[in-house]
């Protein structure tokens, strides 16, 4: 039994059992990565696949058992690599962060600027996705860090921990009559409306408030960042919704804002990371400069 063995069975699951892909992943051949799983087979006694012919359909009932341990076992030897890294280079490594399109470009500068002055011998790689994304880069192990506010608290395997509270602002240009009225749920339904996509930064939430109200809400155009949905709120096209925090008053001079935490509820942003992963000593201390309230005694709690 080998490690190749183990990652080939678990790239074949994570492609759809599509071998082709898994290879390419593991950069092999197809007929390798077949091999390496008629091996492990054989030294288990056990068929992992439902086959037909030569295709992979399925995992079998003993297959759908022994996924998980390979999936440990893959984990573990990862964690005892990054061990073995943070005490013979404990001040150099790779810290890989996945956000959304909102916290990378509002959130996490600060921090990201902290912890490039504490460890200039880590490298960063931000990376950046839908919350699902996130949380599917942090369980395949591509991301250390992992911070949306949708999605990442539905995930068995993460531990994921609320660093900030935020509420929705509406925006539209200076002389829109919206600013001029008392902010509603049934004057926001009058004009065409630009805000995320579905499962983008509290968009949950804005559905869910209009849904209680019996409100059809006129969702003229639907982006994944903030900043294009500020362009086309400029251009007239509709009445923003973005979260607080990427209405830049010094920036956004042509634009207006008015806080709708009353209309839409208050927003958690959480951070998360993978149970049972190794953490190195900088990966704590990034988390803490992103939200000091999540101390290593507070992560190792939550990953317990």
């Amino acid at each position: 039994m080998n490690f190749q063995q183990l990652r080939s069975v678990r790239e074949a699951a994570r492609c759809g059992f599509n071998l082709t892909e898994a290879a390419q992943v593991l950069h092999t051949s197809q007929p390798g990565v077949s091999r390496q799983i008629r091996e492990l087979e054989d030294e288990l006694g056990i068929a992992l696949f439902v086959r037909a012919g030569k295709r992979l359909t399925g995992l079998t009932e003993p297959g759908r058992h022994v996924l998980p341990i390979v999936e440990r076992v893959l984990m573990e030897s990862r964690n005892l690599r990054l061990a073995g890294e943070e005490f013979a280079a404990q001040h150099s490594g790779r810290l890989s962060i996945a956000a959304t399109h909102t916290q990378a470009r509002y959130a996490l500068p600060e921090a990201v600027q902290d912890f490039r002055r504490q460890f200039p011998g880590v490298r960063l790689h931000l990376h950046q996705g839908s919350p699902r994304q996130v949380a599917q880069m942090l369980i395949e192990g591509e991301a250390d860090v992992g911070i949306a506010t949708e999605a990442l608290a539905d995930y068995p395997q993460l531990a994921a921990l609320p660093c900030y509270r935020w509420t929705h602002a509406v925006i539209a240009p200076p002389d829109h009559p919206v600013l001029r009225a008392p902010l509603s749920l049934e004057a926001l339904a009058r004009h065409p409306l630009i805000t995320y996509d579905a499962g983008f930064t509290g968009r949950t939430r804005i559905d869910e408030a209009f849904a209680r109200a019996g409100l059809a809400a006129d969702i003229a155009l639907a982006a994944m960042d903030a900043d294009v949905i500020k362009t086309y709120v400029e251009l007239g096209m509709g009445v923003g919704i973005v979260a607080g925090v990427a209405f830049e008053a010094e920036r956004d001079t042509r634009l207006r804002a008015v806080d709708a935490g009353a209309l839409f509820g208050i927003n958690h942003t959480r951070l998360a990371v993978r149970r049972g992963s190794f953490l190195r000593n900088y990966v704590y201390a990034f988390i803490e400069a992103f939200a000091p309230t999540l101390t290593r005694e507070a992560v190792d709690a939550a990953i317990a």
